[in-house]
Protein backbone atom coordinates (compact mmCIF):
# COMPACT_ATOMS: atom_id res chain seq x y z
CA UNK A 1 0.00 0.00 0.00
CA UNK A 2 1.35 3.35 -1.01
CA UNK A 3 -0.12 6.86 1.13
CA UNK A 4 0.30 9.96 -0.24
CA UNK A 5 -0.27 12.47 2.70
CA UNK A 6 -0.51 16.30 2.26
CA UNK A 7 -0.18 19.17 5.16
CA UNK A 8 0.00 22.75 5.59
CA UNK A 9 -3.11 24.06 3.92
CA UNK A 10 -5.13 26.86 5.02
CA UNK A 11 -6.73 30.36 5.15
CA UNK A 12 -4.48 33.04 4.27
CA UNK A 13 -4.67 36.53 3.65
CA UNK A 14 -3.90 37.75 -0.20
CA UNK A 15 0.30 38.22 -0.22
CA UNK A 16 1.43 35.44 1.93
CA UNK A 17 2.51 32.27 2.27
CA UNK A 18 2.27 28.84 3.04
CA UNK A 19 4.01 25.33 2.47
CA UNK A 20 2.59 22.57 1.91
CA UNK A 21 4.62 18.82 2.77
CA UNK A 22 3.82 15.35 1.25
CA UNK A 23 4.56 12.31 2.96
CA UNK A 24 4.73 9.18 0.92
CA UNK A 25 5.29 5.99 3.24
CA UNK A 26 4.62 2.01 2.08
CA UNK A 27 5.82 0.79 -1.40
CA UNK A 28 7.04 3.93 -2.50
CA UNK A 29 9.32 4.40 0.11
CA UNK A 30 11.93 2.11 -1.07
CA UNK A 31 12.57 3.73 -4.40
CA UNK A 32 10.84 7.21 -3.79
CA UNK A 33 13.89 9.07 -5.28
CA UNK A 34 13.60 7.65 -8.76
CA UNK A 35 9.55 9.11 -9.11
CA UNK A 36 8.78 12.23 -10.27
CA UNK A 37 7.26 14.23 -7.71
CA UNK A 38 4.75 16.92 -8.81
CA UNK A 39 1.71 18.82 -7.46
CA UNK A 40 -1.43 19.81 -8.84
CA UNK A 41 -5.03 21.66 -7.75
CA UNK A 42 -8.09 22.16 -8.60
CA UNK A 43 -9.98 25.50 -7.94
CA UNK A 44 -14.19 25.96 -7.53
CA UNK A 45 -15.43 24.78 -11.16
CA UNK A 46 -12.09 24.07 -12.71
CA UNK A 47 -10.03 21.08 -14.31
CA UNK A 48 -7.30 19.75 -12.61
CA UNK A 49 -4.34 21.24 -13.48
CA UNK A 50 -0.26 20.87 -13.15
CA UNK A 51 1.53 23.65 -10.60
CA UNK A 52 4.86 21.71 -9.83
CA UNK A 53 6.97 18.96 -10.53
CA UNK A 54 10.38 18.02 -9.79
CA UNK A 55 12.48 14.79 -11.22
CA UNK A 56 14.56 12.43 -9.81
CA UNK A 57 17.55 14.73 -10.37
CA UNK A 58 15.96 17.74 -9.23
CA UNK A 59 15.13 19.64 -12.28
CA UNK A 60 11.88 20.90 -11.67
CA UNK A 61 8.76 22.57 -13.89
CA UNK A 62 6.44 25.26 -13.21
CA UNK A 63 3.07 26.15 -14.20
CA UNK A 64 3.57 29.96 -15.83
CA UNK A 65 0.90 30.97 -13.33
CA UNK A 66 3.17 30.23 -10.51
CA UNK A 67 6.60 30.87 -11.78
CA UNK A 68 8.78 32.90 -9.65
CA UNK A 69 6.32 32.55 -6.60
CA UNK A 70 5.87 28.86 -5.71
CA UNK A 71 9.22 26.86 -5.26
CA UNK A 72 8.90 22.94 -5.43
CA UNK A 73 11.78 21.25 -3.65
CA UNK A 74 12.25 17.23 -2.21
CA UNK A 75 14.02 15.55 0.81
CA UNK A 76 14.07 12.01 -0.43
CA UNK A 77 15.90 10.85 2.79
CA UNK A 78 12.44 11.66 4.50
CA UNK A 79 10.41 10.74 1.60
CA UNK A 80 8.76 13.94 1.11
CA UNK A 81 7.82 16.64 -1.33
CA UNK A 82 7.24 20.42 -0.48
CA UNK A 83 5.84 23.61 -2.00
CA UNK A 84 7.13 26.65 -0.96
CA UNK A 85 4.01 29.38 -2.15
CA UNK A 86 4.47 33.27 -1.26
CA UNK A 87 2.96 36.28 -2.52
CA UNK A 88 -0.28 33.83 -2.39
CA UNK A 89 -3.53 35.62 -5.02
CA UNK A 90 -7.14 34.55 -4.18
CA UNK A 91 -6.76 32.71 -7.58
CA UNK A 92 -4.55 30.10 -5.79
CA UNK A 93 -7.19 28.89 -4.17
CA UNK A 94 -7.70 25.26 -4.74
CA UNK A 95 -7.69 21.83 -3.32
CA UNK A 96 -3.84 21.10 -3.99
CA UNK A 97 -3.12 17.56 -4.37
CA UNK A 98 0.34 15.13 -4.44
CA UNK A 99 1.32 13.08 -6.96
CA UNK A 100 3.97 10.17 -7.32
CA UNK A 101 4.67 9.14 -11.01
CA UNK A 102 6.55 6.09 -11.66
CA UNK A 103 4.33 5.41 -15.03
CA UNK A 104 7.66 3.90 -16.56
CA UNK A 105 7.09 0.99 -14.09
CA UNK A 106 3.52 1.07 -13.85
CA UNK A 107 3.51 3.11 -10.64
CA UNK A 108 1.01 6.12 -10.35
CA UNK A 109 -0.21 7.57 -7.24
CA UNK A 110 -2.37 10.60 -6.21
CA UNK A 111 -2.83 12.14 -2.43
CA UNK A 112 -5.76 12.86 -0.89
CA UNK A 113 -5.55 16.81 -1.07
CA UNK A 114 -5.29 19.77 1.48
CA UNK A 115 -7.29 22.79 1.05
CA UNK A 116 -5.54 26.26 0.41
CA UNK A 117 -7.58 29.34 0.59
CA UNK A 118 -6.69 33.12 -0.19
CA UNK A 119 -9.14 35.55 1.09
CA UNK A 120 -9.17 38.99 3.03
Amino acid sequence: QVLLVESGGGLVQPGGSLTLSCAASGSIARSFSAYTMAWYRQGPGKQRELVAAIISDGRTNYADSVKDRFTISRENAKNTVYLQMNSLKPEDTAVYYCNADGSDWGAYYWGQGTQVTVSS
